[in-house]
């Protein structure tokens, strides 16, 4: 299979604004990192999970009503950080 890819160093930041742009109504990317989240959370308990973003979008495409609050997106094959993870939570 192919894959359309502008710059490998670029996929995840490319990934991740075009997630958000494609819905911007309901979901927004937390500031200098690749986590993105529901635009508006209810108070309840949060359900965050995360990756390596090899199978692109993966946790990221579950955001949503119903689904996850908040995704935390690593490098291509990559867990992500615990500093972005604290910033998701």
């Amino acid at each position: 299979m192919k894959k359309i890819i502008n710059q490998p160093e670029n996929v995840l930041e490319e990934m991740v604004s075009g997630i958000v742009r494609a819905n911007e109504e309901k979901l927004e990317r937390l500031e200098d990192s690749y986590v993105i989240k529901q635009r508006n959370l209810n108070d309840q308990v949060s359900l965050v999970s995360g990756g390596g973003s090899g199978h692109e979008p993966s946790h990221a495409g579950f955001v949503g009503d119903g689904m996850l609050q908040a995704a935390v997106c690593g490098q291509v094959f990559t867990s992500p950080t615990t500093d972005e993870v604290l910033k998701a939570i």
